[in-house]
């Protein structure tokens, strides 16, 4: 008689016994205990462990290696960030366009686009009367009395000076002096020649003051540095910045002229103002 066949729950649950022997003597080493069902649930629980910890690492890990996807958006990426530098990189060159063609446009005199060139304006005041017969301003009066006094001290005041030791003073112009400083002659900077259209640069940082024209100086441009220190730039062609204007160390105030009474031909009268008192430039600025 045929015994009657096991059904399948009784197949999974049948244990079964695996014994490990020498081979040699045959003694016992281990036994394993264990069912089909116990395998078959061992052996599906390690497949998913394979399987999703495979999928995690294709995911992040291995993407930058095997996954077309991130290298196509990382490339896309790349070109954002250069599109917007291109475009920053447009729009400064277009700023500095702009700035090349005013600045052309004040050399040349061109007075369109609501440009006023000093020069012209003074010509129509002052074509009734002769530049001698004229009176100095307020803004001139005010100047002078301030700067070009008598009473000033012009002895050496270098050990009152050497915060000033410490700023780094930009040249304002290249050329050659023509006249040094002398304080008891009543010349309270340098004469320096430079050519034609040559711009005027700023020594230090600071802030104008005064930005117009006198008589004898013709267009003056002042700036107040920190530490009460002025500095003044005389007998310009024009002036390019207003008072209160915020200008830093090599910043272009004006242009290199012949303007005023006192001045026998075109250069830049510069000066350094110290609590007061005047100081020679060539101690603290290389020209």
């Amino acid at each position: 008689m045929k015994p009657p066949k096991k059904t399948l729950f009784e197949r999974l649950t049948n244990r079964y016994l695996l014994v490990v022997r020498n081979e040699e003597n045959l003694e016992e080493k281990s036994t394993v205990s264990f069912t089909y069902a116990k395998l078959l649930v061992i052996c599906t629980t390690l497949f998913l462990v394979i399987f999703i910890s495979s999928l995690f690492l294709s995911k992040t890990l291995l993407s930058k290696w095997f996954d077309p996807k991130y290298e196509v958006a990382a490339q896309k990426k790349q070109l954002i960030l250069l599109a917007h530098r291109l475009d920053s990189l447009a729009q400064e060159e277009d700023r500095k366009e702009k700035f090349i063609q005013n600045f052309q446009r004040i050399l040349r005199g061109d007075t369109s686009s609501g440009f006023v060139d000093p020069t012209q304006e003074l010509k129509a005041k002052t074509s009734a009367k002769t530049i001698s017969a004229m009176k100095l301003s307020p803004a001139d009066s005010i100047f002078r009395k301030e700067f070009e006094q008598s009473q000033y001290s012009f002895e050496s005041l270098k050990s009152q000076y050497r915060e000033l030791q410490q700023l780094f003073f930009f040249t304002p112009i290249t050329g050659f002096i023509s006249d040094k400083y002398d304080g008891k002659k009543g010349h309270y900077g340098v004469d320096i020649v430079a050519k034609t259209n040559e711009p005027v640069k700023c020594a230090a940082d600071g802030t104008v003051v005064l930005s117009s024209w006198t008589q004898d100086a013709g267009y003056v441009i002042a700036v107040q540095h920190r530490g009460n220190l002025v500095s003044v730039y005389k007998h310009n062609a024009t002036i390019l910045k207003k008072v209160g204007s915020f200008v830093n160390a090599g910043d272009i105030l004006a242009i290199v002229g012949n303007s005023g009474e006192m001045t026998d031909g075109p250069h830049l009268h510069f000066e350094l103002w110290y609590n007061g008192s005047s100081l020679n430039p060539e101690d603290f600025v290389t020209f």
